[in-house]
């Protein structure tokens, strides 16, 4: 695999920023789920990781690192586990793309595989995902305004603008050719019209992740605690709640071997048991998380389906869109009973439906 940076002219630049001396050495591309460029190397004695856009980026890809950058910046020093900043560099001629600098991350992530002791262990699994809302938790109590992130999103009627959103984003799939439409999905309109119907009143704007799973967080490999949670890329200012809402779209009910991507999975908390734990750990209302739940299935429904339209036009690998769309099936499927049937993990916290 190409490394896809030029070493000396980040050497260059490190020199200039203070960054030690001499060679680049033991560089090597890290690979995980995401499409940007993370390198990991040695300068005098110390390790860094860089990231930065793909070889070939998506238009808004330097100005997602810049935010990336500004959200770790503003983190540091908090109770939130994330990446540590070293450096940023926004200009995009050093390297072609903006990117930046970050301390490694002694961890591991759980959904490429539980080490021994995780794989054998209820208790720490059960700890493992207490440990993933109390970061949560802590997110959501940060002052943004604070931390200088008071322009970081645009949190004014944000629950209001959702549903026309990424219902708009669904309708523009129709420009692939070969897509068989969004009814194909099911009642993807009726989920959104309930969605409408059952937003709540008010929140309060906080700093969200905007993409919190099990895919986006290491473990420390010595026992159930997080290291990090990585891949800022979508933070904004917004309602902190839509983060909860999004771990538990993605989280399996008893029974449900379809929705688990970390396996063995013996002893990780229910949905009721992440959101009692974050109730007990924020001033946050979580009354109304059944309405944050079917969101997180429909926004996610929306974002998978956009693989599948892209892969019937031969825009993307049939395989990945075919399995994607099932995904997308099945969370739409699970928005629905929720919508008929309330949200297990609101038994405990009330069920807005």
């Amino acid at each position: 695999m190409e490394l896809g940076v030029d070493l000396e002219s980040l050497a260059a630049w490190m020199s200039g920023q203070g960054l030690g001396s001499g060679a680049i050495v033991d560089a090597v591309r890290l690979t995980g789920g995401t499409q940007n460029i993370l390198l990991r190397f040695s300068r005098d004695g110390r390790d860094y990781v860089l990231r930065r856009p793909p070889s070939h980026p998506r238009p808004n890809s330097n100005e997602t690192m810049r935010r990336e950058a500004r959200v770790l910046t503003a983190l540091a020093g908090t109770a939130v586990p994330h990446p540590g900043l070293i450096a940023a560099c926004s200009d995009e001629s050093v390297l072609g793309a903006a990117f930046y600098l970050m301390e490694p991350i002694a961890g591991f992530n759980p959904v490429s595989g539980l080490p021994a002791l995780h794989a054998g262990s209820a208790a720490i699994q059960h700890r493992m995902g207490l440990a993933l809302v109390e970061a949560l938790a802590a997110l959501g109590a940060l002052d943004h305004v604070a931390l200088g992130l008071a322009d970081f999103g645009k949190p004014d009627r944000y629950l209001e603008r959702q549903v026309a959103r990424w219902q708009s984003q669904l309708d523009g799939y129709a420009e692939f050719a070969g897509w068989p439409g969004q009814a194909a999905l099911g009642d993807v309109a009726a989920i959104g019209h309930w969605l409408d119907a059952h937003r709540p009143a008010s929140f309060t704007p906080g700093i969200m992740h905007g993409d919190f799973h099990m895919a986006n967080v290491m473990f420390r490999e010595d026992g159930p605690e997080l290291a990090a949670v990585v891949d800022w890329e979508l933070a904004t200012i917004g309602d902190p709640l839509i983060d909860l809402g999004w771990l538990l779209a993605t989280w399996p009910e008893p029974g449900d071997e379809g929705a688990v991507s970390v396996k063995p999975w013996i002893g990780f908390p229910t949905a009721a048991e992440l959101v009692a734990h974050y109730a007990a750990r924020s001033s946050r209302d979580t009354g109304a998380i059944g309405w944050y739940a079917v969101f997180g299935c429909y926004k996610l429904g929306i974002l998978l389906e956009g693989t599948h339209a892209r892969a019937c036009a031969g825009k993307a690998p049939r395989d990945v869109g075919d399995r994607l769309h099932a995904r997308s099936l099945w969370l739409f499927e699970r928005a629905a009973r929720w919508v008929q049937h309330g949200l297990p993990a609101a038994a405990q916290q009330g069920n807005p439906a």
